[in-house]
């Protein structure tokens, strides 16, 4: 099911917003101190182009050098990428068939936000549960 989900999103949504987060990561290379922001933006690109199956989690070690950064991220391109991911959400969400769409792209926002201090895994990492589905 997430494959097919994942086609579906890619689509409607993954390759715009794909193509968002590569121009946002490009435009962060220009700079040479905001290099660390472009790699997590093309680390994101892969997120939004293929989401379904993996989750963000919290990065262990993570301190206050990355909540400084996820401020500096918001300015530079977190605000722009959260209503790229907004504006798209709209449009899914008025069809029956895009709403599982929609609310992937919400759970987005937040990363899209704060990436910083996050790693994107495997949701049967994350949920070992996930995938085998409950114990008889």
């Amino acid at each position: 099911m997430k494959t097919l989900l994942n086609i579906i999103w890619l689509i409607f949504a993954g390759l715009g917003l794909w193509f968002a987060y590569v121009i946002a990561g490009i435009l962060l290379c220009i700079p040479i101190i905001t290099i660390p922001f472009a790699v997590a933006s093309f680390r994101i690109a892969g997120y939004a182009l293929w989401p379904f199956g993996r989750t963000v989690v919290d990065k262990p070690g993570a301190g206050a050098g990355s909540w400084i950064g996820n401020v500096l991220w918001i300015v530079l391109a977190g605000w722009w990428l959260a209503i790229g991911h907004i504006v798209t959400a709209v449009p899914l969400f008025i069809s029956i068939i895009g709403i599982p769409l929609g609310v992937a792209n919400i759970k987005l926002i937040p990363v899209s936000l704060l990436p910083l201090g996050k790693e994107i895994v495997p949701s049967d990492v994350a949920f070992p549960t996930y995938e085998r589905g409950p114990r008889p």
